[in-house]
């Protein structure tokens, strides 16, 4: 039997055509995959530029539509775009202005910032025949009549796609608007488009495939923030005067600093979650919420006081039924206010530790009681327990997410960290120490392989929460004044996502304590010179980095970080109302 199979054996090796079997075989093999490969690629790129074209062509629409030879209309759209908040919807209840004026000046506007910054995703259809109802309707009512409000991408707006810049989403249509906007609605405001988000929301830059890079109002070489990019800068370079974004590691208080903004992160669920696209949904540990963002705190408070009506609350039973609490907001008690320079990181840079002194001595000259707050050791919270929460799946979702998708280039270069597995994770992180021990450390936590694990991290959060809670009672503090970030609007160039400094936001995610940024001040030539001397934390790779793509940022804005307990919506916002008064004073 063994003489026959040996037999078998040779005679099929001595085939002449088996060689050729194989080869063809394996050509074949080869063509379909790169045939497919370079098939799906196309469809991927006609998909882009098919959206792109219905993009550019709603866009026109809406400008041919604008269309105007009066210069006193063009001069009055000119006007009401210097309005703040509260003077717009005072002129609109007054009947000065109409809902069709006030919005038709800032689509125009709003199309103009666009085509330098490339900041919008789409117009919202139907924003004219809103306008032109309220106007027919004539009772004026809700404290945002007839105000144009800009939408974040991946808030649920009926018949209109959320894809947080992937290409597979793109019939991903709102069945229903999102609670938010419903009650946005009720309260007479106008949604007039939609913004740009970086692909997946995981960035602090603003960029995806199919909508493109969108810039910083203040300096196009450098980055909106993210993901709220879109948002920042569309309000930023004046195109809306009201934004909605959202915020789970920083996602709108980042872009808001950026862009020279203000930007407020209330509790979870102290605003309605309902009707937006996560980018982690079933993630425990980092709370995400929406929140808004403006010009100024006046206008903040606004909304806020516009949202927390019983609307809201009968529309989501899950939220809290707190109308906005007037009397905390307006209270003329001088505060006992905690402030940190930098946290235990010191990544800090010279401008945004200098906001925070400058603030502390105009706060102490308003009245207020300024002292050191001393947080408890925060490493483990930012390196242990946030990114194990942050990626408890092992990354699954991302990859889910991403498969048939071409990643941006700035999402591609974080992808291995976001969806490696633990074995070439501790790998990295060995070949990462001589490097940089920190970045090491970054790169190799342990990923959680049970729900026992994940447990256990959890309950590692909620005591780092009672911990940063006694520190607080301890200090006998109201709210804490802390840097709204490391590091000013970062070159586009260059610059990987920099995740790890989004830590001085996402902690305020970790612990849900409420967080608002406000613009203070501009970096200066001084603090620029500083930045050679800039050794953050180790001055390893990762701190020269920070150092190179912060540099050259003179004029670029710095904002302060305002903080309060969780359900004190109305403690931080007055806090960020103080800072805001007395910086003016300031200036």
């Amino acid at each position: 039997m063994s003489d026959f199979v040996v037999d078998f054996c040779w005679d099929v090796l001595e085939d002449s055509r088996l060689p050729l079997v194989v080869c063809t075989t394996l050509v074949g093999v080869l063509t379909v995959y790169v045939g497919r490969k370079f098939y799906t690629r196309q469809q991927y790129k006609r998909k882009v530029q098919r959206k792109n074209e219905e993009r550019q062509k709603a866009l026109q629409d809406v400008l041919k539509s604008l269309d105007t030879d009066h210069k006193d209309e063009q001069d009055k759209r000119e006007e009401i775009l210097t309005l703040t908040l509260p003077q717009l919807t005072q002129n609109l209840k007054d009947g000065q202005l109409s809902a069709v004026e006030v919005l038709q000046a800032y689509q125009e506007k709003a199309i103009t910032v666009h085509d330098d910054l490339n900041c919008v995703t789409e117009p919202i259809p139907d924003a004219l025949g809103r306008a032109e109802e309220l106007d027919r309707a004539g009772q004026r009512s809700g404290l945002l009549y007839g105000v144009p409000v800009s939408i974040k991408e991946n808030i649920d707006i009926k018949g209109m796609a959320n894809t947080l810049g992937l290409v597979k989403y793109l019939e991903n249509y709102a069945e229903e608007d999102s609670v938010i906007v419903r009650v946005l609605k009720k309260q007479g405001a106008v949604p007039f488009v939609k913004t740009n988000v970086p692909q997946t929301l995981i960035d602090t830059g603003c960029s995806n495939p199919l909508f493109g890079t969108t810039l910083n109002p203040r300096d196009p070489t450098r980055s909106p923030g993210g993901s709220s990019g879109g948002e920042a800068a569309l309000i930023g370079g004046g195109g809306s005067v009201l934004g909605i974004g959202n915020d789970i590691g920083g996602s709108l208080r980042i872009p808001a600093h950026f862009c020279g903004i203000c930007g407020f992160k209330p509790t979870a669920n102290r605003l309605s979650k309902q009707g937006y696209f996560n980018c982690s949904p079933g993630q425990q540990g980092l709370t995400g919420t929406c929140g808004p963002m403006a010009r100024d705190v006046d206008s903040l408070v606004l909304v806020m006081k516009a949202l927390l009506v019983p609307d809201m609350f009968q529309l989501d039973p899950l939220v809290p039924s707190i109308p906005f609490r007037q009397e905390i907001y307006e209270s003329k008690k001088p505060l006992k206010i905690g402030y940190i320079l930098d946290w235990e990181l010191k990544m800090a840079t010279p401008a945004l530790t200098r906001a925070v002194k400058v603030m502390k001595d105009a706060l102490e000259k308003a009245g207020h009681e300024l002292v050191p707050f001393q947080p408890p050791k925060s490493d483990n919270a930012f390196y242990d327990i946030s990114p194990k929460c942050l990626l408890a799946d092992g990354g699954k979702t991302i990859r889910d997410r991403m498969s048939g998708e071409i990643a941006d280039p700035r999402l591609k270069a974080v992808m291995p960290y976001l969806t490696m597995s633990y074995f070439w994770r501790k790998v990295v992180g060995f070949l990462l120490k001589p490097i940089s021990s920190r970045l090491a450390r970054a790169q190799s936590h342990r990923l959680l392989r049970t729900i026992y694990d994940l447990w256990q991290r959890l309950v590692e959060r909620e005591d780092y929460v009672r911990e940063f809670l006694a520190a607080w009672e301890d200090a006998g503090i109201d709210v804490l004044l802390c840097p709204a970030y490391p590091i000013p609007a970062f070159k586009y160039k260059g610059a990987p996502a920099l995740l790890e400094l989004a830590n001085y936001t996402s902690i305020f995610n970790l612990l849900n304590f409420p967080a608002g940024v406000v613009p203070v001040t501009k970096v200066t030539e001084e603090d620029d010179r500083l930045l050679d001397d800039y050794t953050g934390s180790d001055n390893d790779i990762f701190d020269r980095f920070v150092r190179k793509v912060t540099k050259g940022a003179v004029g670029m804005p710095v904002a302060v970080q305002c903080v309060a307990l969780p359900w004190q919506e109305e403690a931080c916002l007055r806090l960020m109302k103080e800072v805001e008064t007395v910086c003016k004073i300031q200036l």
